[in-house]
């Protein structure tokens, strides 16, 4: 299923949403892309999140890196300047294809607007970092000795989901399902969206980071729900 856009209307300027869709086109085009495939490998082992940095706290050694394996003992690390814990935010900004950009990228702006009305623009950017981080952790935790880099929005993006399909759970999202535009209601799609990623195990899709991102979207939005409808009929 592709969706296409939700009919849930705002009225406000997404601000917060169009900068962290900005940030992550300048990242993507300023240091990713036109670099050979070995650059490209280095970037994303000195920038990104990665399983086995996050749970010992020490970068990654060459030994590690190359017979992928994690390890607890002391060694010469490869980038020893880089901070796991700094990691887990630089990667929501990082991606690892032009497709995997537009598609996080699309998929934030259709949901993350209505998120951010309700939330306001600071709430909004706190819950969604907060969102990426836990995601983070959900997959490091799922993959304690992983030494593949972590990237992507993803995570933070489930997080969106999982705040508006607790919301705006009868708002319609145009979505084409095969050859068919349909306008489901946003928690069958995003319900589906949710159960499809038990799906992914196995697969490089970091479906980990996926659930616990939405997990951790749902839960604040049920705690917080009356006060940011509140918001969001006020601005109407």
């Amino acid at each position: 299923m592709l969706p296409i856009r939700d009919v849930n209307p705002t009225r406000i300027t997404p601000w917060v949403t169009l900068l962290f869709i900005a940030i992550s086109i300048f990242v993507y085009f300023a240091f990713q892309s036109g670099s050979t495939e070995v650059e490209q490998v280095e970037f994303l082992y000195r920038r990104a999140a990665i399983s086995c940095e996050i749970l010992t706290g020490d970068p990654l050694t060459i030994d590690e890196i190359s017979r992928d394996v994690c390890e607890s003992a002391p060694g010469s690390p490869v980038f020893p300047d880089k901070s796991p814990l700094l990691s887990v935010l630089t990667s929501i900004f990082l991606h690892g294809s032009l497709a995997h950009l537009l598609f996080n990228m699309w998929s934030l702006w259709i949901f993350g607007n209505n998120v951010e009305e309700a939330f306001g623009h600071l709430g909004y950017a706190i819950f969604y970092l907060i969102g990426g981080v836990v995601a983070t952790f959900a997959f490091a935790m799922a993959n304690f000795d992983s030494t593949i880099p972590l990237v992507g929005a993803s995570g933070a993006i489930a997080a969106a989901l999982g705040a508006y399909a607790v919301l705006f759970p009868g708002h319609r999202v145009l979505t084409f399902v095969g050859w068919f535009l349909l306008p489901l209601p946003a928690i069958l799609f995003l319900g589906f969206w949710f159960f499809a990623q038990f799906g992914l195990e196995g697969s490089s899709t970091a479906w980990e980071a996926h659930v616990g991102g939405f997990l951790f979207g749902m839960v604040v939005a049920l705690v917080m729900r009356r006060s940011l409808l509140r918001r969001v009929a006020v601005a109407q």
